[in-house]
């Protein structure tokens, strides 16, 4: 995905990603609406977890983090936070990969999916596996600045992740000049650092990239493999009724789940017209989403070992008992019931 296909205005960001910039901050619920001014987003959107944000939204949110904290070091203390159970079924794949190149390329291929305000490309030298990160051209320079932190730190979390230590003997390029507050660079990452460099990269070397990941697992790893692929394959169906487009664009979403609202604005539609469209096919919108949801659901349980509390943080849920409350009504038993009665099929 080129960052000219990408739109600003379109909702495609997980809303997790501001929760955890809210945590970051150490923000409570009565003081979320700081967060939130120009963005058209209320406490409540905060708190769901079908809730996804357009690009500028994301900015803006960034933008006023920065504001509270008061700190322009405020992207480190974000970054340090994106380890990679923050990135949804991406992170499955990635703690799942058998070493480090197979987790660099799964997270290089399937990042737009999940953080479409940056992207990341890797290349080899006979010395280096080259992680090459950028932002939106249109994010301003304090933020981008911000995003290029954050991006590297994840990066950081994931090769720390698979090496089980820090990594010392990388090198990290950054194309803009020392910030004010350059010194406290050295607390977060454990390496050399350049600034004013042609390009933002992290230089690994090549010797490290076949270090194989104690936590792998290769079932999970193709099973997670092939979901974030349906993710790419299921904008290229060639069906073009109204369920199928939604099916869509919840598949799309590593999530899985967006608002009505936001499901119709990006379809260009009002909310009444997406109504009518799916009535007209004997569906409805909570119908096709909940039986997204709950396809997946379904295979996560009779597929992987995954706990469900683990499952219900793959779709999304940040409270468990709401995921378990859900799976009841879809298939009337628990999900651990659903699990045992269904091991040996």
């Amino acid at each position: 995905m080129d960052f000219s296909e990408l739109s600003l205005s379109t909702p495609s960001i997980p809303i997790g990603y501001s929760r955890l910039v809210a945590r970051t901050l150490g923000l409570v619920e009565k003081n979320l609406h700081l967060l939130l001014p120009n963005t058209h987003l209320h406490t409540s959107d905060l708190l769901r977890d079908d809730t996804s944000i357009t690009g500028a939204q994301q900015i803006r949110i960034l933008s006023n983090a920065l504001d509270i904290s008061g700190d322009e070091a405020f992207g480190l203390y974000f970054g340090q936070n994106l380890i990679p159970s923050t990135h949804g079924p991406l992170g499955f794949l990635v703690h799942s990969s058998s070493n480090l190149i197979d987790a660099m390329e799964a997270f290089t291929n399937f990042l737009p999916l999940r953080m479409n305000l940056t992207k990341m490309d890797i290349s080899t030298s006979p010395d280096w596996l080259e992680c090459h990160f950028h932002a939106h051209p249109q994010i301003e320079e304090k933020i981008y600045r911000l995003v290029i932190e954050a991006l590297s730190l994840g990066v950081f979390a994931i090769t720390e992740f698979i090496l089980g230590r820090p990594l010392t003997e990388g090198h990290l390029q950054l194309n803009y000049p020392a910030p004010n507050y350059q010194a406290q660079y050295h607390q977060f990452y454990p390496c050399p650092i350049h600034f004013s460099a042609n390009s933002n990269s992290l230089r690994i070397p090549i010797g490290l990239i076949h270090t194989k990941n104690a936590s792998a697992e290769h079932n999970n790893y193709e099973y997670a493999l092939s979901q974030c692929k349906n993710l790419l394959d299921q904008l290229h169906v060639g069906h073009q009724d109204t369920k199928t487009k939604v099916r869509k664009l919840l598949l799309s979403h590593p999530n899985h789940q967006l608002s009505e609202d936001a499901v119709a604005a990006t379809m260009f539609i009002s909310k009444r017209t997406l109504a009518r469209r799916l009535n007209n096919e004997n569906t409805g919108f909570r119908q096709v989403r909940d039986d997204v949801l709950s396809s997946l659901a379904t295979a996560y349980l009779l597929d992987t070992q995954l706990s469900v509390d683990a499952i219900a943080s793959l779709l999304n849920y940040h409270d468990s008992s709401n995921f378990r409350r859900a799976f009841k009504r879809w298939h009337g038993i628990p999900p651990e019931q659903y699990r045992e009665k269904n091991k040996n099929r």
